[in-house]
């Protein structure tokens, strides 16, 4: 009896995590742009009405919102427990008001990312008041290597780990075309090593036509690259000099993040 009872037991634990880990599969889905429980339940692998249910309990619990003849959106719930997540993490609270002075002070917009693998993940931006929009948003990863935000941070990484992460860079761009191809590896090392010597990078639009940026990398209590900082705008209103001028400004506000989280700036 004991026994048929614990094999019940497990049973149930394991039916209960496998539907855990479908509801978060159909959040993953919806973020990503699968709005109906057709296109949700083929993803799965599950009949239509399994995936009816996974998301009306989703629904009821707030983790997604029903729209009438347009399907299924991110509901309020994830929308609270993203800003939690936001303001747990400690780099982001710790260098908030940094980057709002930062923002104050050049008028761009200001961008703080972390590595996440070959990506950068934005966490937070400030949008400048030029009346500029860009593609970056917290939340969204772009390729490591190849935006001025990823490249400060790559700069306070061994150099062994550069090409590594400019061929997984231009991977990821060869599966969208339309975006910036990557200039020639033996270019961008040289570019990264001057980073390294004067302690921050620049992007040059090769991340997005038409946009220049200026970054430095943020260090953890331990040395490590913690984080990235970057001021970015439009090319009419970054010329050569401007990046030069920005530069030391930008490094000096990502030091003064490092000092924050207990690191020294190099």
């Amino acid at each position: 009896m004991e026994e048929d009872r614990d094999t019940r037991t497990a049973s149930g634990a394991a039916k209960g995590t496998q539907t855990l880990m479908r509801g978060l599969e159909v959040v993953r889905l919806v973020s990503e742009g699968v709005s109906d429980a057709g296109g949700i339940g083929r993803a799965l692998g599950v009949p239509r009405s399994t995936a009816h249910r996974l998301l009306a309990s989703l629904v009821a619990a707030g983790y997604l919102h029903h729209v009438p003849q347009s399907g299924y959106l991110l509901g309020p719930q994830l929308i609270f427990l993203g800003q939690r997540a936001r303001e747990q993490r400690p780099v982001q609270a710790l260098a908030a008001p940094v980057l709002r002075r930062l923002a104050e002070l050049t008028g761009d917009t200001v961008h703080l990312g972390v590595p996440d693998g070959a990506e950068v993940l934005y966490l937070d931006k400030i949008e400048g008041t030029r009346g500029l929009e860009m593609r970056s948003r917290p939340g969204q990863r772009m390729p490591l290597a190849l935006t001025g935000l990823g490249k400060a941070m790559m700069i306070a990484m061994p150099p062994e780990r550069w090409e590594p992460l400019y061929r997984a860079a231009a991977e990821i761009q060869s599966r969208h075309p339309g975006r910036v191809p990557p200039r020639p590896w033996p270019e961008f090392r040289d570019d990264l090593e001057a980073a390294a010597g004067r302690g921050y990078s620049l992007d040059l639009e090769e991340n997005e036509f038409g946009i220049r940026c200026v970054g430095a990398p943020v260090r953890d209590v331990s040395g490590q690259v913690a984080a990235g900082l970057s001021v970015a705008s439009a090319v009419p209103f970054m010329p050569e000099s401007r990046l030069a001028e920005l530069g030391p400004v930008v490094a000096a506000h990502a030091a003064e993040i490092t000092r924050s989280l207990g690191g020294s700036p190099a």
